[in-house]
């Protein structure tokens, strides 16, 4: 009764979803700029991605912190609004920013390993490159779209460091799951009892998610994209 963990726990699922989408439909058009296009510097560029991968959040947190509560010019252009820290803008931009690299990089791999001439054999149909990308590419890399998008989500389900700091930790201001396990422990006593009872129900979506990911997975694996 004092403690809203139902809607922490929708607070995440929302930032776990909500970074997931992004990253997957920005990470495919990249993967299929990586893995099956041709042009100069692609090789250097992508290690250059992982590079910044590598970089720890709390680097980058004093100029997050700083672009969203003043008004900072972005590259000399443009202003952030102060109003966005406290939002859900403030924690899914920089979180999917850290989430993009790793799914780069693992549907790269993934479209890359698709033959060509199913491709060739969707754009002699009429099919443009985004056509052929969401119609034939993704859907034979199921398995690497899978997990690229349960890696994601739960990456993002477990974050607490971007949403501690982008939040004051009240659950009516998308303060994440994390926050409400810790409410749990009080000045001068912590219910253990509560917050393990908590945290089993906060692991269920991602259990859940996991449980057909992984069926989804074995499915795409056994299915056979080309017949000879």
């Amino acid at each position: 009764q004092q403690v809203p963990f139902a809607r922490f726990m929708f607070n995440s699922l929302f930032y776990a979803t909500s970074v997931t989408v992004i990253v997957l439909i920005v990470a495919s058009l990249a993967g299929y700029a990586f893995g099956r296009l041709r042009f100069r510097g692609k090789t250097p560029l992508l290690f250059s991605l992982l590079v910044l991968s590598f970089f720890p959040p709390a680097t980058l947190f004093i100029p997050l912190f700083r672009a969203f509560n003043q008004q900072v010019p972005i590259l000399g252009i443009f202003t952030l609004p102060v109003e966005l820290y406290g939002t859900p803008g403030a924690v899914i931009a920089p979180i999917s920013a850290f989430a993009m690299p790793l799914a780069i990089f693992i549907l790269t791999t993934f479209y890359a390993q698709i033959p060509d001439g199913l491709e060739d054999a969707a754009r002699v149909e009429g099919a443009t490159r985004i056509g052929a990308l969401f119609r034939v590419i993704i859907p034979l890399s199921a398995p690497g779209v899978a997990t690229a998008g349960v890696l994601t989500f739960i990456g993002v389900y477990n974050e607490f460091f971007i949403s501690f700091l982008m939040t004051d930790g009240q659950a009516q201001n998308w303060a994440p799951i994390v926050w409400g396990v810790v409410n749990y422990q009080g000045q001068y006593q912590a219910f253990y009892n509560l917050m393990a009872a908590a945290s089993i129900v906060g692991v269920l979506p991602v259990v859940i998610l996991v449980v057909i990911a992984q069926e989804r997975i074995v499915s795409g694996l056994t299915a056979g994209a080309l017949k000879e």
